[in-house]
């Protein structure tokens, strides 16, 4: 059997962040949100449709200009293309990851309920009086894959590539370590998929450290 071509950045983000068993998220779905905006950028950096500019620069006076005037044939991601194209002025690393997460969590459940991923379900509780909805995957396959890609690679079976090294940066800086059921200290493991991260593409590196800095904001945020 052929291996399962992984999913868009953002799509595997979306699952490893849920319970496979209840589609409960391990995590706020604002946190995750800005991780799957992370992601969308990953993802078109990746593919060469977008730059950022001086890598000279920190991540946090990164700015993005669109590299290539085409779409990308996937709904979520040439509407992040149109939105930088169009912006006023060019979008920051940080206000990009800010803005274009809002309701990015509902999109993305929705291309992954439209794509026979996840399906949709309800359950009655307390006598029949309250509708609860869950989104639970149609087949385990997908996350299950993609935790073993990151088992492969924090073990060191297997060297990473652009796509898992990203995920590997995004499930650290988001706190999700722990769901990969490795069975390894948690601080330790997030350190090393980190490190796995940082070794990869500048712009990949500078990325997810505009998700790690605004998850931190909303942390902030929460608690003043």
């Amino acid at each position: 059997m052929a291996p399962l071509s992984p999913l868009p950045l953002r799509d595997e983000l979306f699952l490893l962040g849920h319970n496979d068993d209840t589609g409960q998220p391990h995590i706020h779905h604002q946190a995750l949100a800005l991780g799957l905006a992370g992601a969308v950028l990953i993802d078109l950096d990746l593919a060469g449709r977008i730059d950022l500019g001086d890598d000279t620069c920190p991540a946090d006076e990164r700015w993005l200009r669109p590299h290539v005037d085409r779409p990308a044939g996937d709904l979520i991601a040439d509407t992040a293309l149109t939105s930088i194209r169009y912006a006023r002025t060019l979008p920051s690393l940080k206000g990009f990851v800010r803005g274009f997460s809002i309701d990015l969590y509902e999109r993305t459940r929705a291309g992954l309920v439209a794509g026979g991923i996840l399906r949709h379900a309800t359950r009655r509780r307390l006598a029949g009086l309250m509708r609860a909805d869950s989104y639970l995957p149609v087949d385990s396959k997908w996350s299950v894959v993609a935790r073993a890609r990151l088992r492969s690679i924090a073990t060191g079976y297997q060297q990473p590539d652009n796509h898992t090294a990203a995920l590997a940066g995004l499930v650290a800086v988001l706190g999700l370590t722990e769901y990969l059921y490795l069975g390894d200290d948690t601080t330790t493991l997030t350190a090393h998929l980190k490190a796995i991260a940082d070794q990869h593409l500048h712009p990949v590196r500078d990325i997810t450290a505009a998700v790690d800095a605004t998850v931190g904001d909303l942390a902030t945020a929460t608690y003043r």
